[in-house]
């Protein structure tokens, strides 16, 4: 019996190991890779619409749709993909609705088998939507639910087999925080935290770390034992000069004001990062203070590891990134005026960045900062949580990683929101080697009268295949394949152009590229893939 079991776990061991794509950013440690050759982007091989409610939604925001998407979930010739939509009570009434629906390679076309519901909601009053994401692992899939809870789903029927709840009760003030994330063995991770009705002027009354194992044991751990030296949740907190000044800061040595710092919760949208070590990376946050995050590592058995602060650590502020004339007279170099303090990595929740370990060990985090033009920094920490530097752009993106000839490269995105820190602006895909130096990049080529410089890359999470051919699609409605060197091999329109929702990319096991645009899932492809690239 003993062995028995042994060989049924060691199977289901190797489904979550070998999905094709079975989560955010594809694996665990978000490197965003494929181990075949993507097809040419001839066709759309299958449009999908997940979310009927963009027209709406894009109304109610300006023409533009604030939302992170999921990626869609592939094994064999099965997609799994997320949806929204509205049940109506009553004639005039629709309460939105999310849950995951299965589709399957037949005679070339995705074929619907099944869908699944949940009673997941995103966290109330809040500009840009969470994303729903579900994850594959022991051979089901697995879908956030209500409360911080998880609920296991049969992958061939679609059935609800069990709800895992961590806590004591049911509780829909709990919200899980952002993606699952599953290790090589099974194990899913994710954060949690628990609101007050005045979601966000209170603090939170709970925030965890929770880790679910193959056999469905739960376990939360406080976040309180995991960031040990934040500060006190009561804790007065530097934050910002007020907002409207024409320059700032105020004066020379002037000390921004504080506030109550509230206690360390995960980041909304954050998906742990696993390492090959078991090693568990997440970026937390004070609720009350988005200024005052960390980057914590946390053992394989959930004890703490070591958390590293990511405040004041650039100084690239006034008079370095920032041109002169744009600080206030006399300023001190390199500091962020908005504080006059070095700059510090601030962990938003309008951001779906996520930890990304790269093949040497080390770990990067898009953090946001907005006094370089609302760019961010891409941070870069050491195994053991020292910081290493960072490149001056890291809003809303998680790199992909390509290991070539011994050494690895990072594809990741350089928006240019205010144009006033480069002389030729523009919107890129960028290339850098692992010290976040630059190898290349792409330029988006599509212009027009509203758009004189490019459309922005509203991708999050850029896929890249094993020939190193990286795939990226735009606000202009375009899936593009970028060739080393940021030379342009293909490209195809899906939809658009469109004030896209950040959307991250798949590829599957016969070279199909998977990209989203207003609320639709694209497979796009044109012949067999070839032989996977030696590296």
């Amino acid at each position: 019996m003993l062995n028995r079991l042994f060989a049924l776990t060691i199977a289901l061991c190797a489904v979550a190991a070998n999905a094709q794509w079975s989560q955010f950013a594809g694996n665990p440690r978000h490197t965003g890779d494929s181990a075949v050759l993507a097809q040419p982007l001839r066709n759309v091989l299958a449009d999908v619409v997940y979310d009927p409610l963009v027209p709406s939604e894009l109304e109610s925001n300006s023409g533009e749709l604030l939302i992170h998407y999921a990626v869609p979930l592939l094994d064999g010739d099965d997609v799994f993909m997320a949806f929204k939509d509205l049940v109506f009570i009553g004639p005039f009434q629709g309460i939105p609705t999310w849950g995951v629906t299965r589709f399957r390679w037949e005679n070339g076309k995705l074929v619907q088998k099944w869908v699944a519901g949940t009673d997941w909601g995103p966290v109330p009053n809040i500009d840009w939507e969470p994303s729903m994401q579900p994850v594959l692992a022991n051979g089901n899939v697995y879908l956030p639910g209500g409360g911080g809870t998880l609920l296991k789903i049969d992958r061939n029927s679609g059935a609800t087999l069990a709800r895992i709840n961590p806590f004591a009760s049911l509780d829909y003030a709990i919200f899980m925080s952002g993606p699952p994330t599953v290790d090589t063995a099974g194990n899913i991770v994710y954060g949690a935290f628990r609101l007050n009705p005045d979601a966000w002027s209170s603090d939170v009354t709970g925030a965890w770390l929770v880790r679910v194992t193959p056999d469905g044991k739960a376990t939360a751990v406080p976040l309180q034992q995991l960031v040990t030296n934040a500060p006190n949740p009561a804790a007065q907190c530097r934050s910002h000069f007020a907002f409207g000044t024409i320059h700032l800061p105020p004066s020379p040595d002037a000390v921004a004001p504080t506030t109550v710092c509230g206690s360390q919760r995960p980041g909304l949208n954050v998906a742990p990062a696993i390492a090959a070590d078991g090693t568990i990376y997440i970026v937390t946050r004070a609720h009350l203070n988005e200024r005052w995050g960390y980057l914590v590592a946390v053992n394989p058995d959930l004890t703490p590891k070591w958390n590293a602060s990511l405040r004041e650590r650039f100084h690239d502020g006034c008079d370095v990134l920032l041109p002169a004339g744009t600080c206030s007279e006399g300023a001190h170099t390199g500091v962020d005026p908005t504080d006059n303090l070095d700059g510090s990595g601030i962990v938003t929740d309008f951001s779906s960045a996520s930890p990304v370990v790269l093949p040497d060990a080390t770990i990067l985090y898009g953090a946001y900062s907005g006094y370089n033009d609302n760019n961010g920094h891409l941070m870069h920490f050491t195994a053991a949580g020292a910081y290493l530097g960072a490149y001056p752009f890291g809003w809303d993106t998680t790199p992909a990683v390509w290991k070539h000839n011994g050494t690895f490269s990072i594809v990741t995105k350089h928006n240019f929101y205010g144009f006033a820190l480069r002389p030729d602006p523009g919107e890129f895909i960028v290339q850098l080697n692992p010290n976040l130096t630059k190898e290349w990049e792409y330029r988006n080529p599509t212009t027009t009268v509203d758009q004189e410089f490019g459309f922005e890359w509203c991708v999050n999470a850029a896929v890249i295949d094993a020939n190193g051919t990286v795939y990226a699609n735009a606000e202009d409605g375009i899936l593009y394949a970028i060739g080393q060197g940021g030379v342009l091999l293909d490209k195809i329109e899906l939809a658009g152009p469109l004030g896209a929702a950040y959307t991250p990319l798949a590829i599957d096991g016969n070279g199909r590229v998977y990209a989203q645009t207003g609320g639709h899932l694209f497979a796009v492809g044109g012949s067999r893939p070839r032989r996977r690239a030696v590296r």
